[in-house]
Formats: structure tokens, sequence, C-alpha cells
């Protein structure tokens, strides 16, 4: 579903992203992991259009969306869930969904109910600014907030960060049944152990650059460990 080709990424006159390639198969759970400042997050905002490119091609089914906006990469299919619980803090939880699914055109009945399924404790905050909500609240709502455009992929972001564990375990489960019900899904995450519960592959990137990859059954090898330690 998802090819990123040699993508070159810089901010200003300092590269980030050296000639990253990585696929993500249709239906699958991608974990892309690496320590702190490797270029993860910048590889989610290049795929989804937030930064430029200097080089290199993302395609979604076939599809070169490098020289898309953003808004056009959500009307075919790409969700993305920022790294920080980001939301319109200004704007209420039903504001939040609204925004969101007019940016992507979507006007089915029954979207937002659905998201509400896998986290129902928003139904009863549907009047509360974002920026009042405590950060757990504030993830599930980014989530929900990507959900609401029905994404055929979805880019989370280091989802579970700074979270309360009652919100991470909700969070993990939401994770599992939208990558059951075939949902494609790159996942950002540092925690070893919940990448090995969830993904069924992996990448990791060092210096901008991938270093590893393979199916999730070798995130146990000491030499991939290792690549992760701080």
């Amino acid at each position: 579903m998802l090819a990123v080709e040699n993508l070159q990424v810089s901010y200003g006159r300092a590269q980030v992203l050296f000639g990253v390639s990585l696929t993500a198969p249709a239906g699958s759970l991608v974990c892309l992991m690496g320590r702190n400042g490797v270029g993860k997050t910048t590889l989610l905002k290049a795929i989804m259009g937030v930064l430029p490119v200097r080089s290199g091609a993302v395609r979604l089914d076939g599809r070169e969306l490098t020289r898309l906006a953003v808004h056009e990469r959500v009307r075919l299919g790409l969700g993305y869930v920022p790294q920080g619980h980001e939301t319109f803090p200004q704007l209420t939880v039903a504001e939040n969904l609204q925004v969101a699914r007019e940016t992507a055109g979507n006007r089915r009945a029954g979207v937002v109910d659905e998201a509400f399924d896998l986290f129902p404790a928003l139904r009863g905050l549907l009047k509360r600014r974002a920026g009042f909500l405590s950060g757990g609240q504030q993830q599930q709502l980014a989530i929900a907030r990507a959900l609401v455009t029905e994404p055929r992929m979805l880019l989370l972001d280091e989802p579970t960060e700074g979270i309360q564990p009652s919100i991470v375990r909700e969070i993990e489960e939401a994770i599992r049944q939208l990558h059951a019900a075939g949902l494609t899904i790159l996942l950002v995450e540092q925690y070893l152990e919940l990448a090995l519960r969830l993904a069924d592959r992996f990448v990791i990137l060092d210096a901008g650059e991938v270093v590893r990859a393979g199916p999730a059954g070798e995130l146990g090898d000491e030499s991939v460990r290792r690549l992760l330690a701080v």
C-alpha cells in the first residue's frame, strides 16, 4: 500500500533523512523505531506532506503523493496522528471532529459513533474544549479525529508517549482492533514490548537511515535491541 523510495529531507541546510526507503503492505502494522532524534517524526511528516522532500518519492497504492498538499493526501486515504496529543485547543471535542470530517469531505452518518466505539469516554465530552482535556483524553481525541476521515492507512507518532497507564492500555487495544479490521498502520513507538505485541514488521532508523528491517519476531534479537538502546 505505502512505498517510500529514497527519501531525502532537510531542515534548511541540515539534512535529516538520507535515502530512506520502506514499504507497508496493505493490512500490515509496521513499527518504526529508533533512538530519539534519528528522524522518525520527520519521516512521518514527509509522508503526510507536512514537510517538503528534497528528493525521493512517496506512493500510496502506486499513486505518487510527493507533490500533493496535506488535505489532498487525507482525501486519498492517509490519516495522521502527530506526536504530542495535538488538537485544536480552543475548539470543543465535537468541533475538532467536525473540522477533520470537512477536511476529508466525509459526510457519512455514523462515522463519529464508530470512533467513539473505540474511545467511549469521549462521548460525554463533546462540548468540552480540547485544551481542557487530560493528556490521555487529548490523545484519544487526536486518534478519533484521524479516524473520522476514514483513512485506508494511519500514521501514528508515539501515541502512548506521556500517557497514564490506563489510557495506554485503551490506546493499545484500539490499535489492535483497527489492525484486526484491516487498517494499514505505520506506528512510531519507543517501547519494544508494545511493538512486539502489535507489529507485523519493523523498521529501525539511525542517523536518518534505515539500518534494520524485518518481521516483528526479530525484535527479540540482541543485535536489534542494541540498535534501540539509549
